[in-house]
């Protein structure tokens, strides 16, 4: 092999799959959607009231399937358990399990606390299986006074308090896993926990957008239209904040001209050209951008509105994953030597296929809408 193109042999194979690819996205979409949730619990933003028990929900359900494409990429997955039982205190990865263990008990009594009225008087009203099922989830509490739902609504709010930092250091955490690469100069940067937490909270609000509008549709509800405007003007803050720092980490790199710079300017322009040029900025950044900026003027058609607000929500959602694509796919593909790269065959089939990779999406809607069956997440249907 010729000089300019060297690969050492231990560079020539993409260790980490799409499934790495996806991990960070579904934990990204938890942080985010906890988010919209804390808005309205903490910040008393009345009008995301509509998306707030959805958000909530929604957290939790992707939240329980998070870890699933890291427990598929380990030929051992019974072996994460060691990192529970035999901790390392310097290891972020042995960081990340308690994070997780704490985010996710933190979520499941928010929600519960939330749903308790709902949960009890359902406990009250249901026989046969589904009834002792909330009569379980009720905890043998069949009446709630006025003076304990205070204290729920109390707590409900310090929950919320306290999840906004767990859900910055939950996902904040994934960036630091790979800013703490030194020896690769695409992901070992300053900004690449912020970057990470950033988009993490604009792909949360896109993807209660879309559910929100989808199911809305679906169940012949109209979608409130300042809820959406809210969400929506949210969205694209959040969208300039994140393509923001992820340019500025660009041009100082550029700037700096450092000696690994020209392996990373061939990265972009040649083998990351399309899902990075293409699909990250201009599909998923440029067009969501000038779409939220005309759908969330104060003239616009509400039906419109909500059409350019999921369309950009949708858009804004590929361009996450892409980033994430980019990150983690882009990181592999250049040796160390900084003299030669590498392709990913992606696999249709497979355990750390494209096919897999799609099932695990699936299982937080999946999860999402047996929740719906079970609490009142969405707004009642009109007669």
């Amino acid at each position: 092999m010729a000089e300019t193109s060297y690969v050492f042999p231990n560079d020539a194979n993409v260790t980490w799959s799409i499934l790495i690819v996806l991990y960070p996205y579904v934990t990204g979409l938890v942080a985010g959607a906890f988010v919209v949730s804390s808005l309205y619990h903490v910040f008393r933003q009345e009008v995301l009231k509509p998306v707030a028990p959805l958000s909530l929900v929604t957290a939790l359900c992707f939240c329980a399937f998070a870890t699933l494409p890291l427990l598929l990429h380990l030929h051992h997955p019974e072996r994460a358990f060691n990192v529970m039982f035999t901790p390392s205190p310097t290891s972020a990865m042995a960081g990340f399990g308690f994070i997780y263990s704490f985010y996710m008990l933190l979520l499941l009594i928010e929600v519960w606390l939330v749903f308790r009225p709902e949960i009890v008087a359902r406990a009250n009203s249901h026989r046969g299986k589904l009834g002792l099922l909330y009569r379980v989830l009720s905890l043998g509490v069949y009446e709630i006074t006025d003076g304990a739902r205070a204290i729920d609504n109390r707590l409900i709010r310090f929950l919320a308090i306290l999840g906004i930092p767990a859900a910055c250091v939950l996902h904040g955490y994934v960036g630091f896993l790979f800013g703490a690469v030194k020896a690769n100069p695409w992901w070992s940067t300053a900004l690449m926990p912020v970057i990470f937490l950033v988009s993490a909270i604009v792909s949360g609000i896109a993807i209660l957008i879309v559910l929100y509008l989808v199911v809305s549709w679906w169940r012949g509800v109209p979608a409130d239209g300042a809820c959406v405007r809210a969400l929506s003007l949210y969205l694209w803050g959040a969208l300039v904040l994140a393509v923001s720092l992820e340019i500025l980490e660009l041009v100082h790199m550029g700037y700096e001209s450092s000696e690994e710079w020209h392996v990373l300017r061939s990265l972009l322009t040649e083998h990351l050209r399309f899902s990075y040029g293409v699909v990250q900025l201009l599909i998923g950044s440029v067009v969501p951008f000038l779409l939220l900026l005309i759908a969330t003027r104060p003239w616009m058609n509400q039906r419109l509105m909500m059409w350019l607000s999921g369309f950009s929500a949708a858009l804004v959602l590929i361009q996450v994953f892409a980033m994430r694509w980019n990150v983690v796919v882009g990181g592999q593909i250049f040796s160390k030597s900084f003299r030669g790269f590498v392709d990913y065959p992606i696999t249709i089939g497979g355990r750390e296929g494209v096919i897999v990779a799609i099932v695990i999406t699936t299982l937080p809607f999946v999860a999402l809408w047996i929740a719906g069956k079970l609490l009142p997440i969405w707004q009642a249907k009109q007669a």
